[in-house]
């Protein structure tokens, strides 16, 4: 009798949920300031329809001859525009998940195959109705001095982010946390500046893809690209920060090639729709060969390269080059910095620590600062400050008395106008002399 009810229940099941049924895994949902994403992880490729309602406003997503297994994870905390989420069963044999929303929104979807970490995928994405464009936020970021002197744009982009983590270490540190966090350091140093202003790429864990990266520096204006990463390889031994800038050909080594190809593959990793194409990628290395971009991308890497070689190791003592998409803006100077190994547990341990964050931050911002001197273009405050005697480039043998003693000023004058904390100068760093030697 037992036997035979266990038969009959079977069979219930069965006529309930078909064999071929997809299942519904879990719900992630990631919330960025430009719009919000909700991804479905499935077992296999799904055939569904989205549509959206109003009074109160929701969206609506039926996938067909499916099964949720278990529940959907749901917490208000970073939800974006989602105010809830709740799931049951239509006709029999299809799920309905209903998202209930904050306000209206213009909704995309798309279902991704199997990548990296994750299997097939369902993906919502929700920009908010009437929101401003990234374009129009960033342009509204970017100010210039009111004496004429226009201050230079650097737009740090912090590697991966939300469904991308990157490379992980052996400890279990994401490479997008600690991009994020070095990021946010460089902000802050770039802005205490003079001459200079800082604005984000990614300012959260949320995934952006390649292009929108580098498209974003060319809405705010940028005059400098930075993108930020930790590299990973399989031998653990292998430590050190790289600089790298776009290659016209071939790149400058095999290890360039295969880190390219990895940071290549993020838009697969984080989800991006087959049909999205980049019209810029056919023409875009042409461009680079017509203008300086190239030219300028090479000096500031030469700068961040010695900068971050007074911090730590250097894995490369040159500036690599490598087929990178997200250095492929064509009228933005961009360099990709690979701040360490995460893979290496040193690295790791020292990229976790706030210090040797700030280190490479403070690194990197005079870097950056040092090529402005260099290259900044007339109207902009670097301009002004490097003419006649206001500018001093290091040579070998140096130092900070010297350059004192030289000009008439006090060592403390020196650090103060350079931003200093120490007392260590290398060879072809541009010094600005203050104004009263």
């Amino acid at each position: 009798m037992r036997c035979w009810k266990y038969c009959t229940i079977l069979l219930l099941s069965l006529a309930v949920w078909p064999a071929w049924a997809v299942e519904v895994q879990n719900l992630r949902i990631w919330a960025g300031p430009d719009n919000t994403r909700a991804v479905l992880d499935l077992d296999q490729r799904v055939d569904y329809r989205v549509f959206t309602l109003e009074d109160p406003y929701r969206l609506v997503v039926d996938i067909r001859d499916a099964r949720v297994a278990g529940t959907l994870p749901f917490s208000a905390d970073n939800a974006g525009v989602i105010a809830g989420v709740r799931h049951g069963i239509r006709n029999g044999t299809d799920v309905r998940v209903v998202f209930d929303l904050e306000g209206k929104v213009q909704p995309q979807s798309f279902v991704l195959d199997p990548a990296g970490r994750y299997g097939h995928r369902l993906v919502i994405d929700l920009k908010p109705e009437g929101a401003p464009s990234p374009a129009e936020r960033v342009r509204e970021a970017v100010r210039h001095s009111s004496n004429g002197q226009r201050d230079m744009i650097v737009a740090i982009d912090a590697g991966h982010g939300g469904e991308d983590p990157g490379a992980i270490g052996p400890g279990g540190t994401y490479e997008k946390t600690v991009t994020l966090a070095i990021a946010r350091e460089l902000e802050r140093r770039i802005n205490e500046m003079p001459g200079m202003r800082a604005v984000m790429v990614r300012t959260g864990d949320y995934f952006l893809p390649l292009q929108t990266r580098y498209q974003r520096a060319r809405d705010a204006g940028a005059d400098l690209f930075l993108s930020i990463h930790a590299d990973s390889f399989r031998d653990f031994r292998v430590r050190g920060a790289s600089v790298y800038i776009l290659s016209r050909s071939g790149a400058s080594s095999q290890a360039a090639r295969l880190l390219a190809q990895r940071e290549n593959k993020a838009d697969l990793i984080g989800g991006v729709p087959l049909n999205q194409t980049d019209d810029m990628l056919s023409s875009v290395l042409l461009d680079l060969s017509q203008s300086a971009a190239l030219e300028y991308s090479e000096d500031a890497a030469e700068q961040l390269l010695r900068q971050l070689g007074s911090v730590g190791r250097v894995h490369r003592s040159n500036v690599e080059r490598a087929n990178f998409v997200v250095l492929r803006a064509p009228d933005v100077p961009s360099v990709l910095i690979e701040v360490g190994f995460i893979s290496n547990p040193q690295d790791e341990q020292a990229l976790n620590t706030p210090a040797h964050r700030r280190q490479v931050a403070n690194a990197i911002a005079s870097g950056v600062r040092y090529h402005f001197l260099r290259s900044a273009p007339q109207g902009t405050w670097f301009a002004a400050n490097r003419n006649g005697s206001h500018q001093h480039v290091v040579q070998r043998g140096d130092t900070l008395g010297v350059i004192a003693q030289r000009y008439q000023v006090s060592v403390s004058q020196l650090r103060a106008a350079n931003n200093l904390n120490g007392d260590v100068i290398h060879p072809g760093a541009v010094l600005v002399i203050p104004s009263n030697s």
